[in-house]
């Protein structure tokens, strides 16, 4: 902000916001800083402004619709400050002041609550025209390709925010509203950042219980060493590959790739050819030179998914990478040198895969140098409101879930975690369905051959005989590695009598 400007501060969490803000960037004549900020928040950020410093540096400040009510006290006290400094206060919304508020700040700001939007309040208190921003108060589907394309952009700084604490393109959102700033114009770290969004924003960490924010704490610090290996726990569905990507964008590699790759996906004859490439003429077909996942993450972060999959052969040849940094091409003969931050993860018990030899020891304790654990979502079922609303809002035009369908979301224990939640909400939303007791009644019906499963996870004894026989089958069965016939050996029964029981 360069000495005396105007700031807008406007709140989080919905387009309008930034939209408001964009209008009275244009009625200031771009002459002004923007920030998001929240209710609880703005008194500490007032505070701040009203010091000696903090007040050369602002002629006014412009609050768009975010509630006065996060400590009525300290906002009051702020807003005196600032007013004995010279700074003005005004306060734009389309709701009314509460009482205590009104009582608390009195005359030391200019109010401004006038009915409809807050994008309607905004632009009559600037005395400009809101039309062009009107379609940014639809839901997406129903806008033009354009906002679609600025919707895109909020939702990219908003996810920024939320997950980098980078608040630099929630104002570069807001300016380029205000201008009018059409996508192919945009900067290449606007674009890098849509991108970004369009690839991870569905696999967000969301959560405010105290297994999240340990979690998120952990991604924090962990980040900033580069070189440090980190090995995720946890079940299926519980987002390892969101903390691994967290770590990567958080940390010093920033910059440089990121590559997923999941150890089950391809049968270990072409596992070495995935991770280390090979030459021209290295095999039949092999018609030119590639490069492997190892030099394709060159700089940067290698997330290995599912590494209790991996063959022991190739363990092995993973282990040299490790402890050298070298590798050859198949076919080749040049030794190959990368740097390149390795993080695994998997749902499997690796401490059990060593004692059976399934497992190299010596491998495990390579990877296992910070190790960070995905909470299943039974453990933090506080944030489920958090995160339906999350998913929701982002397909049904900012609304909100009914009280009634969280409390049916919350009856439920989810052995899928969080990928089973947003797929019962996408169920909800392709079959437009809006009685969510109705919804999770049939999703347990559809789901309940899987009751072993959680039963297995949660290590919940079931009182019926029967039902502890099933549990018992099951945990043999995924004992030896799901084999149907190892299985039936160890159980001494038939092949047919465990298929019955799974």
């Amino acid at each position: 902000m360069n000495a005396r400007e105007d700031l807008v501060l406007t709140g989080w969490g919905y387009p309008e916001y930034v939209a408001a803000a964009a209008v009275a960037l244009g009625a200031l004549d771009g002459r002004a800083e923007v920030k998001g900020v929240s209710r609880r928040r703005l008194p500490e950020l007032l505070s701040e402004l009203a010091t000696e410093r903090g007040a050369q540096r602002c002629r006014r400040v412009y609050i768009l619709g975010v509630s006065l009510t996060g400590d009525p006290a300290a906002l009051a006290a702020a807003v005196k400050a600032l007013r004995k400094k010279g700074v003005a206060v005004v306060w734009i919304s389309a709701i009314e002041m509460p009482d205590e508020v009104a009582e608390a700040v009195g005359d030391s700001l200019e109010a401004h609550v006038i009915e409809g939007s807050l994008l309607e309040a905004v632009g009559r208190a600037f005395g400009v025209e809101v039309d062009r921003f009107r379609p940014f108060l639809k839901e997406p589907k129903c806008a033009s390709a354009e906002v679609r394309d600025s919707l895109s952009m909020i939702a990219a700084a908003q996810f920024y925010y939320r997950n980098y604490q980078d608040e630099s393109l929630y104002a570069t959102a807001a300016r380029y509203l205000a201008e009018g700033v059409k996508p192919a114009a945009w900067g290449p770290e606007v674009r890098a950042a849509v991108e970004h969004y369009d690839r991870y924003g569905g696999r967000e960490l969301i959560g405010k219980s105290p297994v999240m924010t340990t979690l998120q704490d952990r991604i924090n610090r962990v980040a900033a060493h580069e070189h440090a290996r980190v090995l995720i726990l946890g079940e299926s569905g519980t987002g390892k590959e969101t903390v691994a990507q967290q770590i990567h964008t958080k940390s010093p590699r920033c910059k440089m790739p990121f590559v997923a790759f999941n150890c089950a996906s391809v049968t270990k004859e072409l596992l070495e050819d995935r991770f280390f490439g090979h030459e021209k003429g290295a095999f039949t077909n092999a018609v030119e030179q590639t490069d492997g996942l190892f030099l394709q993450a060159d700089g940067g972060t290698l997330f290995l998914d599912e590494i209790g999959e991996m063959p022991l052969e190739v363990q092995a040849l993973l282990l040299r990478v490790l402890e050298g940094g070298r590798f050859t091409r198949l076919g080749g003969k040049e030794e190959l040198k990368c740097d390149v931050r390795l993080i695994t993860a998997t749902n499997r018990d690796l401490p059990r895969l060593v004692a059976e030899g399934k497992f190299r020891e010596d491998l495990y304790q390579r990877i296992n140098v910070v190790q960070l654990r995905t909470p299943s979502l039974r453990e933090h079922k506080e944030d489920i409101p958090l995160i339906a609303n999350s998913w929701w809002r982002k397909f049904h035009g900012n609304r909100v879930l009914q009280a009634e369908q969280i409390a049916a979301l919350m009856g439920y224990d989810y052995p899928g975690n969080v990928r089973e939640l947003i797929n019962i909400l996408d169920r909800a939303t392709a079959l437009e369905e809006s009685d969510f007791d109705l919804l999770m009644r049939e999703h347990k019906e559809m789901n309940a051959g899987l009751a072993g499963n959680l039963e297995l996870k949660s290590g919940r004894i079931p009182d019926r005989l029967e039902d502890a026989m099933k549990l018992h089958v099951r945990r043999v069965f995924e004992k030896y590695g799901q084999n149907l016939t190892r299985a039936a050996d160890a159980l001494g029964v038939s092949r047919n009598t465990v298929r019955k029981y799974l």
